[in-house]
């Protein structure tokens, strides 16, 4: 029997403690009674139950997903097979009032990701966003100023799940214990070159168990056409993400990932200058080819660097004539006094400069290694149970996310621009302001 268990008994127990000067550690009663403790399940609503909601259904198994949301009802079956008793959705919008949710999962289409994460923050949810959390800077800055003012009440986790391979510690360990000496320049690339001539024309229409009006969302209405929609799970984000109304192209999609391999290891805020150049502009499709550069002050362990972004075949200059970087599909690589640092997602290589002897850099010991993040939906489910810190908040990917969505401003402006982070302006363009944030149709506002 708990000795507590009467009004009259834990009146005794208070009174006595305040009187020999115990310190009380008064908890939330959620505490007290176990939802905030890692056994607790969460009640989860799944937005986007193919694709890359399919990667989730193993770390979602261990939760109570109570809700099901998708523009194409043919989905649901083989999803219901896996949560049965989940009730469905075809408009994420009314998903996000199900009574009783705890968290979100979005795996929708790009142009709706920062509309659903906003809409779920402002209802007090935690959220986990596929990448890119917001297509252009306006999205990305809000989204972080939302989760910034709830940081204390929510979790957050943007959808770069190759942060969690042990690669990337042990890179950012080599450039904080100076494998590479000061480090002065970083050069992130993807090789990915998928073309298109603009939006597909309109062909046929619409089954009626695929809800396109709820597919387009926020961004400007385009013709169905089945094309947009004939990729296998893992991949059909290629049939339409090239497109301006629909996504980012390379600088969304790998360079989300690939970005991030570089943006763990430098500690970067906001650029201060961006320029990019590129193939002639598509009003309809994002570029393939393009360079873009992204000045970054100084910070308390390394000076004022340059971080450079290539994709679609344009590529650093290879730090010897004997290393292809065509073969190094993503990759990422660090330059400094004493050498350069060469990765991708799963290995590194360190290239000392030539009177290099190696004596400047120590390996730090066992003790000191970053242990392994783990399963990386796992900690953001974790993270909503007990301390809320996941390992890429809308903080740390929002800026970063922001960035690259500067690149792309920069190469529509054609001229190098000067950027203001704290207010999220461009100084020396005001003109060019117009292209930090995207138009909606009506009735999809962002902040909903």
């Amino acid at each position: 029997m708990n000795p507590l268990a009467s009004p009259q008994n834990r009146r005794q127990f208070l009174k006595s403690a305040s009187a020999t000067g115990a310190g009380l550690l008064i908890l939330p009663s959620t505490t007290l009674f176990g939802a905030a403790t890692p056994s607790k399940k969460l009640n989860v609503a799944l937005i986007g139950v193919w694709g890359r909601g399919l990667a989730h259904y193993n770390a979602l198994s261990a939760e109570n997903v109570v809700a099901l949301c998708d523009v194409n009802e043919l989905r649901f079956p083989e999803a219901l097979k896996k949560f049965p008793g989940a009730k469905t959705y075809t408009d994420w919008r009314k998903c996000l009032d199900h009574k009783g949710l705890d968290a979100v999962v979005i795996c929708t289409t790009d142009h709706s990701h920062a509309h659903v994460a906003m809409w779920a923050m402002n209802r007090g949810l935690h959220v986990y966003c596929e990448k890119p959390i917001g297509m252009s800077v306006e999205e990305c800055r809000l989204l972080r100023a939302k989760y910034l003012g709830m940081k204390t009440k929510i979790a957050t986790q943007a959808g770069t799940q190759r942060h969690a391979i042990p690669n990337f510690s042990r890179v950012r360990e080599m450039i904080r214990d100076g494998a590479v000496g000061d480090l002065s320049a970083v050069f992130v690339w993807g090789n990915r070159q998928l073309r298109r001539p603009g939006y597909l024309p309109g062909e046929g229409t619409p089954p009626s168990t695929f809800h396109y009006d709820q597919w387009i969302g926020p961004s400007p209405y385009h013709a169905y056409n089945p094309n947009y929609f004939s990729g296998g799970p893992g991949a059909n984000c290629l049939q339409w993400n090239m497109y301006w109304d629909f996504g980012t192209g390379q600088v969304g999609d790998m360079g989300n990932h690939t970005m991030d391999l570089a943006w763990n290891a430098i500690d970067a805020g906001h650029p201060t200058a961006i320029e990019a150049k590129g193939e002639a502009f598509n009003p309809d499709v994002t570029p393939v080819e393009l360079t873009a550069h992204f000045d970054h002050p100084a910070n308390d362990w390394r000076g004022p660097i340059r971080v450079s972004w290539y994709q679609g075949g344009h590529l650093p200059t290879a730090p010897k004539n004997y290393i292809d970087l065509n073969k190094l599909g993503h990759g990422a690589m660090f330059k400094g006094s004493k050498g350069i640092l060469l990765a991708d997602f799963n290995s590194r290589m360190l290239i000392p400069s030539g009177d290099s002897d190696l004596t400047y850099y120590k390996i730090r010991n066992k003790e000191k290694v970053t242990p392994p993040l783990g399963d990386f939906q796992e900690e953001f489910f974790r993270a909503c149970k007990t301390d809320l810190k996941t390992s890429c908040n809308f903080d740390y990917n929002g800026v970063m996310t922001e960035q690259m969505a500067l690149g792309l401003v920069a190469y529509r402006a054609g001229k190098k621009l000067e950027y203001d982070g704290k207010a999220g302006r461009i100084t020396n363009a005001p003109e060019v302001n117009a292209l930090l944030s995207r138009k909606y149709r009506d009735g999809w506002p962002l902040n909903g």
